[in-house]
């Protein structure tokens, strides 16, 4: 052990007499431990947002999205899809409808974005129809043969009051009814608040509608619920809702146009990059935009959460900071006879400064070795067991998720130890100005 380690240890253990620095060093050790410890935590929450919601929205949407600039769709989609699905980078291509509709169930309504795609293509692009949870979606299968396999039927007798409309039909013919009407696959949120299960018929009411001789008359059909999804993301779960492509066209008058074209990538970072590569070969009248662009102002967000983390749980290191400049000047003036005695023995000045710095840097060391194990172990339990409930109406998810990372341990070290170091300077310069004889003047 070097002599100036030697000492500095020799410091940190205080006797009877130096009680009171030895608990104001106990205090610094604690205060750096928390502020480690905050900040590892502080950033696992962040990390954990971050990435649950990036993975959310990735497996829940496509990577890309192809459209046309004008609002009259794009036409002859199908050579024009599996042209751009031999694109470099490009995994998946899949045609869709995105539109505005009100689902209603006798009185109770709900707005919702209804998704008109193929379920087979839709899978490529997407993870949403492997989240369903009650039912199926192959009823939404473009050569399913409904009356193939019993139908759903209605499970209230309001129900079969909307699907009768008041008619006399035995109750084989509303079946039949029921069985024919098009299928369409719900969000949970959405179908609790319907009060909707599998077999439920719910009305969809579509704002582009047809003129009449008295008007512009909304449009509506009739749909049979063929399965319930929940994929944990409550803006999905509770506004969005999935249909056949073809029962999505003639619902919103559309023949044989699509809305978009999604596309699933290889790398996701590079999903701006191919997004460009994908308008250009789409040729002129397209526009392309990717995940990136669409959730813009979410990870803003948590990236100024991420620095205003930093600036503030960053003041418990400071704080512990203070302390240790506190303990070393203090310990300076309780060992100026020593620090005397150690240069009237020959001992450099520089060696004087490099014990107190070495005392700083140890309690900086053992404050930050408790914080790290502190920090990590919270993050381990928090993300493990799920302890911490949110609201998911506020949140999107239903508890706040853990994520810590090596590398940001790293960067908390490096800034925990650089402040401990800091705070050791003017003390050990102080201690190396110390002069031996007037120190021992009276000694």
């Amino acid at each position: 052990m070097r002599f100036e380690l030697f000492i500095a240890t020799r410091y940190l253990r205080a006797k009877r007499r130096q009680a009171f620095i030895g608990i104001i060093t106990g205090i610094s050790i604690l205060g750096v431990a928390a502020g480690v410890a905050s900040l590892i935590v502080a950033l696992a929450i962040n990390n954990g947002f971050r990435q649950d919601l990036q993975e959310r929205l990735i497996g829940s949407t496509s990577h890309v999205s192809l459209l046309r600039v004008a609002d009259d769709g794009i036409k002859d989609w199908p050579p024009l899809v599996a042209r751009l699905a031999k694109q470099p980078h490009v995994v998946a291509a899949a045609p869709a409808i995105f539109e505005q509709v009100l689902i209603s169930r006798g009185p109770r309504a709900r707005g919702a974005v209804l998704k008109g795609m193929i379920p087979a293509d839709e899978r490529n692009v997407g993870d949403l129809l492997n989240t369903i949870k009650e039912g199926s979606a192959t009823a939404l299968d473009e050569d399913s043969d409904q009356g193939s396999s019993k139908p759903d039927t209605p499970n209230n007798p309001e129900d079969l009051r909307n699907s009768t409309s008041g008619s006399p039909d035995s109750l084989a013919g509303v079946h039949a009814r029921v069985a024919a009407m098009p299928p369409i696959i719900l969000g949970k949120d959405m179908a609790d608040n319907l009060g909707a299960t599998v077999g439920s018929v719910v009305l969809v009411t579509s704002p582009q509608g047809e003129l009449t001789p008295f008007g512009m008359v909304p449009k509506y059909s009739r749909f049979r619920v063929a399965g319930i999804f929940n994929s944990g993301f409550f803006d999905y779960d509770s506004s969005w809702a999935f249909t056949r492509l073809s029962d999505a066209q003639r619902l919103f008058g559309l023949g044989d146009l699509i809305s978009v074209i999604e596309f699933k990538v290889d790398d996701i970072d590079k999903a701006d990059i191919v997004a460009r590569q994908l308008e250009d070969a789409a040729g002129k009248g397209f526009m392309a935009t990717n995940w990136k662009e669409q959730n813009k102002a979410l990870f803003h967000a948590l990236n100024m959460e991420r620095l205003v983390t930093y600036i503030t749980v960053g003041l418990i290191v400071f704080v512990a900071a203070l302390n240790i400049l506190i303990s070393l000047i203090m310990m300076v003036m309780e060992k100026t006879k020593d620090i005397a005695v150690l240069m009237s023995m020959g001992t450099r000045r520089s060696q004087i400064r490099n014990i107190f710095i070495a005392q700083g840097v140890l309690i900086g060391i053992i404050g930050t070795a408790i914080g790290l194990l502190l920090g990590y172990s919270i993050s381990y339990v928090g993300g493990h067991y799920h302890l911490i409930s949110l609201s998911p109406e506020v949140y999107s998810i239903d508890y706040v998720p853990f994520a810590p990372r090596l590398r940001d341990g790293m960067w908390v070290v490096l800034v925990a130890l650089g402040v401990s170091f800091i705070a050791t300077l003017y003390p050990s310069w102080s201690a190396g100005r110390t002069l031996p004889a007037e120190a021992l003047r009276y000694e």
